[in-house]
């Protein structure tokens, strides 16, 4: 508790300075206010923002909440939704007809085949059938540790015949999507949330016309502009050892970009005192091991999201030299003894 009490009297001195070497230096009255919400895309989002008076943050964190919720429902792959045709629409309707759907489906669905052919299928959003299995076991064995278990690998080899990415059918003149496979399905975690992050900073940004705010949603963190003094966000990198006194295992400083971090730590289930998380390896069928945590840092969130688990797939050597000859991209390996590596311009960032 009370190191509770001194992280938070830490990050109000934090608040207090901003807004006080704001005022300083340019005389204008914005004031820095946070936000925060549970209901949407399963995780928590914190919204860092500058904004004239309390009452104008509180209208724009109205609208950006309803962005995120139609996101959320937008990409849902377990629940319908009245007058919405969403992925589970979709999934519902494979090997049956086609669906017509809003064009940010569409979108996002050309992205994940974009960067699946990017990526040499290590981040497929047509895996939906094996990782159904995956998230069922999971599931169970999170609510009952003692009768955890690992899925067969015969039926999750039968699974796995139904994710070719390839069966997915987008007509955008009609506006539809359609997979040619009945026992196919799609499932987008892998660069849902990172997507709509991104919109949704594009938003805030375009239509709503904010310069300085910082989105963290779940593993995604997203940046628009600095702080008004000029300055860069500080965005710190969880330790993937939850049982470490440190919360943060390293601390970057971005202006319009975006951090995204996969790892080991975040959605997981024990068997027989090993931690299987929920990034599953589409050559193995299990749950990638290679690493604790794989940090992409881009301008962009979406795409921040698809490499951070595409990476995260990767053997080191093999991830290096793939991020390496990206522009635009950096990463960050967190490897199982707690040893960190980077690509070659990760460490511009760090302080």
């Amino acid at each position: 508790m009370e190191k509770k009490r001194q992280i938070a009297a830490v990050l109000i001195l934090l608040a207090l300075i901003g807004v006080i070497a704001y005022r300083h230096s340019t005389g204008k009255d914005l004031e820095k206010y946070e936000a925060s919400f549970f209901d949407v895309f399963d995780t928590q989002t914190q919204i860092i923002g500058y904004a004239s008076s309390k009452e104008q943050f509180s209208e724009q964190m109205s609208l950006i909440k309803d962005k995120f919720q139609y996101y959320n429902d937008l990409y849902d792959i377990y629940h319908d939704y009245e007058g919405m045709n969403n992925i589970k629409t979709i999934n519902d309707n494979a090997g049956i007809q086609p669906v017509k759907v809003d064009e940010e489906i569409i979108e996002l669905l050309k992205l994940g085949i974009t960067m699946d052919e990017k990526t040499d299928g290590n981040m497929n959003i047509a895996m939906g059938s094996v990782l159904s299995i995956w998230h069922d076991y999971r599931e169970a064995g999170s609510e009952d540790p003692d009768f955890a278990e690992l899925p067969p690998m015969d039926e999750l080899e039968r699974a796995a015949e139904h994710t070719d990415i390839h069966n997915i059918v987008i007509d955008e003149e009609a506006s539809t999507v359609y997979l040619t496979d009945p026992d196919m399905s799609l499932d987008v975690g892998s660069i849902g949330k990172g997507y709509a992050v991104q919109k949704v900073a594009e938003y805030a940004k375009n239509e709503l016309g904010i310069q300085y705010m910082l989105f963290s949603v779940g593993g995604n963190v997203c940046a628009i502009g600095g702080h008004p003094d000029g300055s860069a966000w500080a965005v710190g990198i969880q330790n993937p050892d939850v049982e470490s006194d440190q919360a943060y295992i390293k601390k970057v400083e971005v202006q319009d970009l975006s951090v995204v971090t996969s790892g080991n730590y975040q959605r997981y289930y024990t068997v027989d005192g090993k931690r299987y998380c929920h990034i599953i390896d589409q050559d193995t069928l299990m749950p990638a091991d290679n690493f604790s945590s794989v940090t992409i840092i881009t301008n962009d969130s979406g795409m921040a999201d698809a490499y951070s688990t595409a990476v995260f797939n990767m053997p080191l050597a093999e991830g290096m030299e793939f991020v390496n000859q990206l522009d635009g991209v950096e990463a960050m390996w967190i490897l199982e003894d707690g040893s960190i590596q980077y690509s070659d311009g990760f460490e511009e960032y760090t302080r």
